[in-house]
């Protein structure tokens, strides 16, 4: 057999135990935590250090994190290795199944080292040594593990208790969960038992044998999804779906404490997982009192404290075994010994939907609110409305155009009701708010030509075509939502038809569109091979507009049945994400649309439910709200741009790369929204997100148009300009006037 040794390291989790620094989307292996880069870097570099033989490095990673990683790994040579992404956590039965896979098919029965990706070793040399000296047990077919001595009874980490020794190698009696503080002590007097370092030595097909024995589902699963992988010179990829079907289980309860015949090579390294601030304090570089100062921080009289600031002045005074860590976002403080807790200040942030735990502040956050309100005016009253009012109208056949060039030439296009509604909308709102453009006049125009669209039934069609002929006569309950908010809209403007009409509509929908069940609504009166939440989302839009039109709460229990769906149905709590696409009875559409996403949807969501909230008094959907904040914000953005994805899985991959302009309007609204609740101070998203918006898809485009298609490398991808989205700008950017409004800017 060849002394050579395929190296793999595991970079998953999120780190919850330094918390506030390390979050899902930036977890503690990206961190810089000991002054010379940051921890994914310091292991590959380290795997790159043997001597006795060759050892290309392959990198287990979230695909997720893709762009980190490579940043990370650039300037280190692999050795022949690569990056393995996979497109959802399994743990770490999962990873080391995938690197047992990729060595049997690259190097035959070779050694596999697995490591984490996140854990401080003294020296490379001192870390290669111990390998060495579990290499003869591994290469005989023995599974073997590394132990560190304790120096201290540790309750966070697991054990291993060792038996008989032969040649520096210790029999594995068993391994033991993380003790109590009591446990803990028995076991430092023992003196054998040794904290589990997490790392494995092992021949290829020994650990192939072991999951066979052990957790075929598992092994078999992870042999599907990697035969199915695709490669490219950024790394491996392996469907989604296949592997989010791999069991999830950790390697030690999966394989290693069924398994016989384990050896224990005792680390000749020095050795900190760094999970905890106490540990951070244990290996820092201290001042004469014991301190670690990371950051802009003022100490006087502090002793043997871990005190961090990203960002503002943090000042400390007579502090004595504490831990300070200050972000952009959020404070921990806590006793030294009690840091490890930090994970239960995390639980309870995660049932409230908090969103520091989920996404960290870009650092371009921009901390004076208003600063855009000046540019937004301009923008509004001066190049959209104007334009919109005048060239975006069709004098000729009535109605609005569909869609304009980006040289603000109109396109014959057939005109969706939908648009049609929205552009009323869009007058009546800014009507509204200050505009002195004809709203009354559009408003009148727009309605009267959509009413050429009123089916016999008294609902509207899907599409008329340019001159006002019906194009498809299909009663859209999508359609129908954006009518009925339009209709809302012009009552409270004032026109003499609106209520009318919307009586009107309400018995349609009542009649030929409620799902006989009471289960929501159908797509359209001949129902249709899958449900959608969106049109339900419209509808509870409209019937929230209704109720401030008219104030009768029976508009508001029709919004209430929307909200029973939302959390029956729609809102997935695990992931904290709205599905799109559903079957009869609500059951998530098969073939993977079931686990679609829509950033934008989340960040609509959101803040339709804090208005529901207001009107209603049920404060317990703001927890909602900001989960789904968090979960668009966390999973849902190009880090590139700081745009949303037009979708995204459940589990956080991008489906569609895309950023169009209206999601991120919806972004503005929704923090706008959970800004006005109690929890964080989001007057600096705010502002980063009005400053995204004008960034790709207003400053770019001509005057009074936008860019609504921008790729995932920002470059644009538009050819016209759909009509449809005027209405989120307008009213995007009004609510961000009134939010601003005592700045005086």
């Amino acid at each position: 057999m060849s002394d050579l040794i395929a190296c793999f390291v595991m970079s998953g989790g999120v780190g919850s135990r330094l918390w506030p620094l390390s979050r899902e989307d930036n977890p503690k292996q990206f961190h810089d935590l000991s002054g010379d880069g940051s921890m994914l870097a310091k292991t590959l570099r380290r795997m790159t250090g043997r001597t006795a033989g060759a050892a290309p490095v392959f990198l287990i990673a979230s695909e997720r994190h893709a762009g980190r990683v490579h940043g990370d790994i650039n300037g280190i040579d692999l050795a022949g290795g690569g990056v393995l992404f996979e497109p959802v956590g399994r743990n770490t039965a999962a990873a080391v199944a995938l690197a047992t896979l990729r060595t049997l098919a690259d190097f035959g029965d070779s050694l596999v080292l697995v490591v984490p990706s996140d854990h401080e070793i003294s020296t490379t040399a001192q870390f290669w040594q111990t390998v060495e000296q579990g290499v003869p047990a591994a290469g005989a077919g023995r599974l073997v593990v590394f132990g560190i001595r304790p120096d201290q009874p540790e309750t966070g980490y697991g054990y291993i208790e060792v038996g008989a020794e032969q040649g520096g190698v210790f029999d594995v009696s068993r391994f033991v969960e993380k003790p109590d503080t009591e446990t803990a002590q028995k076991y430092l007097a023992a003196g054998n038992y040794y904290w589990n370092a997490g790392i494995f030595l092992f021949r290829a097909s020994v650990m192939r044998d072991a999951f066979l024995r052990f957790q075929p589902e598992i092994w078999k699963a992870t042999e599907k999804a990697f035969a199915a992988a695709t490669s490219d010179l950024s790394g491996l990829y392996m469907p989604e779906d296949l592997y989010a079907a791999i069991p999830s289980d950790s390697i030690d309860y999966a394989v290693m404490e069924r398994a016989e015949g384990i050896a224990m090579v005792p680390a000749g390294f020095r050795w900190n997982d760094l999970g905890s601030w106490q540990s951070l304090l244990d290996v820092g570089p201290s001042d004469e009192n014991g301190n670690v100062i990371i950051g802009d921080v003022v100490a006087i009289d502090c002793e043997n404290s871990y005190i961090r600031s990203h960002g503002r002045l943090l000042s400390a005074v007579g502090l004595k075994d504490t831990a300070v860590v200050a972000t952009a976002d959020a404070t921990f403080v806590a006793p030294v010994s009690h840091s490890q807790n930090v994970r239960k200040v995390v639980q309870q942030l995660e049932k409230s939907g908090r969103l520091e735990t989920r996404f960290t502040p870009s650092h371009d956050r921009v901390v004076e609110s208003g600063a855009w309100r000046s540019r937004v005016r301009h923008w509004l009253f001066d190049e959209a409305l104007p334009l919109w009012s005048t060239v975006g109208v069709d004098e000729r056949h009535g109605g609005f155009h569909e869609a304009l060039g980006l040289d603000a030439v109109p396109l014959a296009r057939p005109k969706r009701m939908r648009t049609m509604a929205r552009q009323v909308y869009g007058f009546a709102v800014a009507g509204s708010r200050g505009w002195d453009g004809p709203a009354d006049r559009l408003i009148a125009h727009g309605l009267e030509f959509m009413s050429r669209g009123r089916t016999d039934r008294g609902g509207w069609v899907r599409t008329l075509n340019v001159d006002g002929s019906v194009n498809d006569a299909t009663e859209d309950a999508y359609d129908h939502s954006c009518v009925l908010l339009a209709l809302a809209h012009a009552h409270m403007c004032g026109n003499p038809d609106a209520l009318r009409l919307g009586r009107e509509t309400f018995a349609f929908l009542d009649e030929h569109l409620e799902d006989s069940s009471l289960a929501g609504f159908l797509e359209a009166p001949e129902g249709g091979s899958l449900r959608r939440s969106n049109p339900h989302m419209h509808l509870l839009e409209a019937f929230l507009a209704w109720h401030e039109a008219t104030g009768d709460r029976t508009y508001l229990r029709r919004a209430a049945r929307i909200v029973d769906l939302f959390r029956s149905y729609f809102f997935d709590a695990d992931s904290w994400t709205v599905g799109e696409f559903f079957e009869d009875g609500w059951a998530p559409a098969p073939d993977g649309k079931g686990d679609w996403t829509e950033p934008g949807h989340h960040f609509e969501w959101a803040s339709l439910l804090i208005d529901f909230a207001n009107r209603s008094g049920q404060k317990s959907l703001t927890a909602y709200a900001r989960k789904l904040y968090a979960s668009a914000v966390a999973n849902g953005l190009n880090r590139a741009t700081g745009l949303a994805y037009g979708a995204v899985s459940k589990q956080g991959m991008p489906l569609d790369l895309v950023s169009r302009s209206w999601p991120q309007t919806e972004a503005i609204k929704a923090s706008i929204a959970l800004d006005r609740a109690d929890g964080p101070d989001l007057k600096p998203e705010i502002e980063a997100r009005v400053g995204r918006l004008f960034r790709w898809h207003i400053d770019p485009a001509p005057v009074g148009l936008w860019v609504d298609r921008i790729d995932e490398r920002g470059r644009s991808v538009a050819t016209e300009v759909p009509a449809s989205i005027f209405y989120h700008l307008v009213y995007a950017l009004m609510q961000y006037l009134d939010a601003t409004a005592e700045t005086g800017q």
